[in-house]
């Protein structure tokens, strides 16, 4: 069944072409679809389209409907071209012609961006809470192991003193700036296309103001035009979004498959978190992390794809818009993927207390050495003078008790302002 369909049909070939996986990716959006049908239903009675029982018959079945999506017993044969299509077949074999009255007044178009608006509502909310989740953990490590010193590194050379503490609560106070992204892309999504049918609205007394309250959102997107011209929008929001929090969990994946090295062993995992090797039985592999990492910068990509699909497109509906959804399912259940497996993973870290005990780390304490020297007096660039000669004689002895106290360091992380932070970031 196609809701296009005039009588004839196309080859069999064009028709796999066309409608590619929207099969399988629309049984993740067909939820969305019911529940905007249902509030549609209610707009088409509010404005005299629908009979009241005509309306509490298609919800009636739009909920049984509904139920077998939750179930997982809904399903999308080859006979139908999509969801739509699906759904407005078991209304009108249930119910007749009241089921062929359900698209008076809409088009897929908007039936698809009215989904997916709904879908990446839901999709960025739970987005949102899972990196909340790996926030909270890393604030509790940071607290936990703030007192354990850890090398700096720059250009990957020995700098200067770190801490564990600075270390979990950076990624921790990254995130943060991540989900500002988020939550501009979810203010864009928050947005109801609903009514906006082909592009250019209905000669239909539609209420979409009704809808809007109806479905949810914040607002309504009010020029039809500009509905139609949202569909990639919202998407490529949502990937900017996305990419964001994957460029921080990319880092800090890197960061540990570094520190888990021999050459630094700084941290470890137990046996159960990583891999071994079929021929070197000494191996423990992080290919939790390794895959954090390329899954990471592959969802960076994603904006970057999106925009080469939308880039030329003039104004209204163009089949490549189809493919949005192809790149944007699965990036976002990578995406969550992600921040589930790091927050579980993490839980189970071991830190090394005794890092700083190698002498190759002596030279970590020069600039705190050195800032001894101007604090009794000297003149800073003679004290770098001075720390910088006895470096190269080998005479260099660290004072190693060091105090940092200014906001941000490693002796005073503003764990609380951090938090205080997220909860600002949470609420918008």
């Amino acid at each position: 069944m196609k809701l296009w369909d005039k009588g004839f049909s196309t080859d069999k070939k064009i028709d796999r072409f066309t409608v590619g996986h929207d099969r399988e990716l629309d049984l993740i959006l067909a939820k969305y679809d019911v529940v905007a049908s249902k509030a549609h239903a209610k707009m088409l009675g509010k404005i005299g389209l629908l009979k009241d029982q005509e309306v509490a018959d298609l919800v009636n079945e739009l909920d049984t409907i509904s139920e077998s999506i939750a179930a997982g017993t809904f399903t999308i044969e080859d006979s139908f071209e999509d969801m739509h299509s699906k759904i407005e077949y078991l209304l009108t074999e249930k119910l007749g012609d009241t089921g062929k009255k359900i698209h008076t007044a809409r088009s897929r178009n908007d039936q698809v961006l009215v989904a997916i608006h709904l879908y990446l509502k839901d999709e960025l909310t739970q987005i949102k809470a899972q990196t909340k989740d790996l926030f909270d953990l890393l604030i509790v490590l940071a607290d936990k192991y703030k007192e354990i010193l850890l090398p700096g590194y720059t250009h990957l050379q020995i700098a200067m003193p770190s801490s564990f503490g600075l270390w979990f609560s950076a990624y921790a106070e990254s995130l943060i700036d991540d989900l500002y992204f988020i939550n501009a892309a979810f203010k864009v999504v928050d947005q109801n296309p609903l009514g906006s049918a082909a592009g250019y609205g209905s000669s239909f007394p539609i209420d979409r103001s009704f809808t809007t309250k109806e479905l949810g959102f914040a607002d309504l997107k009010y020029n039809v035009v500009a509905a139609q011209l949202g569909r990639g929008k919202v998407e490529k929001a949502t990937a900017f979004g996305m990419a964001s929090i994957a460029s921080t969990l990319s880092k800090m994946a890197m960061d540990i498959c570094l520190y888990m090295s021999q050459n630094f062993n700084f941290i470890g995992f137990p046996d159960a978190l990583t891999t071994g090797s079929s021929i070197m039985p000494h191996k423990k592999n992080p290919d939790v992390f390794e895959l954090v990492r390329a899954k990471c910068n592959k969802l960076q990509s994603v904006p970057n794809q999106l925009a080469l699909i939308l880039v030329n497109l003039p104004s209204g509906y163009h089949r490549d818009l189809q493919l949005v959804k192809e790149i944007m399912l699965p990036a976002i259940e990578d995406m969550k993927a992600c921040l589930e497996i790091l927050t579980f993973s993490l839980k189970e870290i071991q830190v090394n207390k005794t890092i700083l005990e190698d002498p190759k780390y002596d030279y970590l304490f020069s600039v705190d050495t050195l800032n001894e020297l101007v604090l009794s007096g000297m003149p800073f660039r003679d004290a770098y003078k001075k720390m910088g000669r006895e470096i190269q004689e080998g005479t260099f002895k660290p004072k190693r008790t060091i105090k940092h106290t200014h906001e941000g360091s490693l002796g005073n992380l503003c764990l609380e302002d951090i938090r205080e932070k997220m909860k600002k970031a949470i609420a918008l």
